[in-house]
């Protein structure tokens, strides 16, 4: 085939999708959405993040009225999210009995509530009425808004943003340590969306530039990852050594009274297991501790025997008020335990799981018979926020309870920073599916943000170890029963994202947003887009 005949066949595609109308415009938009997804981990099916929005800008050429432009956005996200968390409706199977109506508020309604951020990122995009290769960064610095939107609207969910494809190699995310996962996503959509270009006329060097500054940008950024890590030996803290425990306890089981005495002792069996003899700390997952530690001298008696001499059992648990109150108080906590048995330290979980930890609107909600996922029927409260913990015989750690990780910029104490990351999770929820992988994934690229080593302990996998710039130390894989015994990785000094936080993202949107309305100066509004 010829260049001319590639370029008439591509030429004819982009005018098939701009021409679309009615249901098969949105139908249209939705796959794009849900074959975008797939790029994400563990996939990692990088092309079909091209086909995606080389196809998004398209439609979006075709976008005759602003809410044409807010629509296609939305189907677009709908697709993406619907596909990329499908996983989230594993949790409710743990007992379907009593959850089966959030099941359609859990499969539809998160994504369609979560897609309008990328509604509006179309709308903003097909405003600036831009053309050529204009519209592309556009499109980028746009999207860039509506995840930051995501991210931090209401509660904020930042899972699965598009940032996370550049984590399919170790050298690929090392520039989240400049820009973010936020940033990272900028630049995905940017070379994703370059390719809809050569559809545009006329032909010649023009067409190709953007692909070519795309392939360009994809190039330098594993270039300069491989630099960084060429120069980069794993420097461990001397005298610490961890032992995660991953007991891989069903969630079916976890809170049955009956094997609580059970699932206490398989956690205390692990821990002293052969090697036992060389580690200096414990490490439990979410949860794992019996409820109310410090109201039970007896149990912290037994864990007290498996924390090794001079060192700490790193536990999950839920922590609740000393006395009783009216209402009674609950934490989502980390808790840690001395030799004699004693709780020497401590951390609340702060940003909590709607309706996993607490029911949103409980006055209006909780009238229509709604109830939170996780067992018992109180609200769990939030603690203060990101804190740095001293604990003997380590450096200084920064506590993260489960999904507390996936919020960029937000996981260190702003006031003293941590050495480390601990990240306690429950991945139980959600059996043998994308979700632990993506959580994995997510909190890998806060230790390459921040330039701090990361470990997580996970009660079913995926447990793991990372160094300061996200190179995996030793993991648990899902669903294996067992303990993993590592070394802690030193930090890094601050990063340029660990410095900057948030003002990142948002100086690349502004810089986005600015260069295109540039290029609408310089060459003038109007539609279709043109080169």
């Amino acid at each position: 085939m010829t260049a001319a005949a590639r370029e008439a066949g591509i030429g004819r595609l982009a005018a098939r999708l701009r021409g679309l109308a009615g249901w098969r415009r949105w139908a249209a938009s939705f796959g794009l959405g849900a074959l975008a997804s797939l790029a994400l981990p563990p996939a990692y099916l990088l092309p079909a993040l091209a086909v995606a929005f080389t196809g998004l800008i398209w439609l979006l050429d075709g976008a005759g009225r602003p809410r044409s432009a807010f629509w296609l956005g939305w189907w677009f996200g709908f697709g993406y999210l619907t596909v990329g968390l499908y996983w989230i409706a594993a949790a409710l199977f743990v007992d379907i009995a009593r959850f089966w109506w959030l099941l359609p508020f859990t499969v539809t309604g998160l994504p369609a509530l979560l897609a309008g951020a990328t509604g509006l990122a179309t709308w903003l995009a097909w405003a600036l009425k831009v053309r050529g290769w204009y519209r592309v960064l556009g499109l980028a610095a746009a999207w860039g808004f509506g995840e930051w939107v995501r991210v931090w609207a209401l509660s904020g969910f930042p899972w699965n943003l598009v940032g996370q494809v550049w984590g399919v190699a170790d050298a690929s995310l090392q520039a989240a340590a400049i820009l973010g996962v936020q940033g990272l996503g900028m630049l995905a959509v940017f070379v994703a969306a370059a390719p809809a270009t050569l559809a545009d006329a006329p032909g010649g060097v023009r067409r190709w530039a953007p692909t070519a500054a795309a392939v360009a940008t994809v190039l330098a950024i594993a270039g300069l990852g491989l630099v960084r890590l060429s120069g980069a030996p794993v420097e461990m803290v001397p005298d610490v050594r961890l032992r995660l425990v991953q007991a891989s306890i069903p969630q079916i089981l976890k809170w049955n009274p009956a094997a609580r005495d059970g699932i206490f002792q398989r956690h205390l069996d692990l821990s002293q297991g052969p090697g036992f003899d060389r580690v200096t700390h414990v490490v439990w997952p979410e949860t794992a501790g019996p409820s109310f530690l410090d109201r039970d001298p007896s149990r912290r008696a037994a864990i007290a025997t498996v924390a090794p001499p001079g060192g700490l059992v790193l536990t999950g648990t839920n922590r609740t008020t000393p006395q009783p109150t009216d209402p009674p108080m609950v934490w989502n906590a980390m808790q840690a335990i001395d030799p004699t048995g004693r709780v020497v330290a401590g951390y609340d979980k702060a940003h909590l799981v709607p309706f996993g930890e607490y029911l949103p609107l409980r006055a209006i909600l909780g009238r229509l018979g709604m109830s939170k996922v996780t067992a018992g029927t109180i609200d769990f409260s939030a603690g203060p926020g990101p804190r740095t913990l001293d604990l003997d015989g380590l450096p200084p750690v920064g506590p993260l309870i489960c999904y507390e990780v996936i919020f960029p910029g937000a996981v260190v104490d702003p006031a003293r920073r941590p050495e480390w990351l601990l990240n306690l999770t429950n991945d139980g929820w959600y059996g043998r599916t994308a979700g632990p992988h993506q959580h994995l994934e997510i909190a890998r690229a806060r230790a390459v943000e921040e330039g701090l080593p990361l470990v997580r302990s996970a009660n079913n996998g995926i447990s793991a170890v990372f160094d300061a710039y996200g190179r995996e130390q030793g993991r648990l894989e899902l669903d294996a029963a067992g303990v993993l015994d590592s070394e802690l990785p030193r930090p890094l000094a601050p990063t340029p994202f660990a410095r900057l936080g948030q003002a990142v993202p948002l100086a690349m949107i502004a810089l986005g947003l600015a260069g295109a309305l540039f290029g609408r100066r310089r060459r003038g509004p109007g539609r279709p887009l043109q080169d």
